[in-house]
């Protein structure tokens, strides 16, 4: 599972959020079910940042953001995050060189199908 938040940073606040993106990164590596984890900014729009978080499941994720130190390194900073979707499931990847490998979703399925 695949965790995108993005945010759009003031270049003289950057400094502060880049220190509690780095708390925030921390505090939910701590976490069992956390696989990796990146803050990035873009190239062509410093002011567009992203935290990247992958996750074993959605589950491992939503217990994560029980922990502690998440409420208090992370969800403050997740609030600050762009509203849009973040959490999104693997439904197809492929290692260097390898065959696209499909994953079933985990989603229910839509009854009004």
């Amino acid at each position: 599972m695949l965790v995108l938040n993005r945010f759009v940073v003031q270049p003289e606040t950057q400094d502060g959020f880049v220190l509690r993106g780095h708390a925030a990164l921390a505090a939910l590596a701590e976490r069992p079910g956390y696989l990796s984890g990146r803050l990035t900014r873009a190239i062509d729009d410093p002011a567009h940042w992203t935290l990247v978080t992958e996750w074993e499941s959605v589950g491992a994720y939503r217990r994560a953001l029980s922990g502690f130190d998440v409420k208090v390194h992370a969800t403050p900073l997740l609030a600050e995050s762009i509203d849009t979707p973040s959490a999104f499931e693997t439904l197809a990847s492929a290692a260097p060189g390898g065959e696209v490998v499909v994953t079933a979703s985990d989603r229910a399925a839509d009854p009004w199908r």
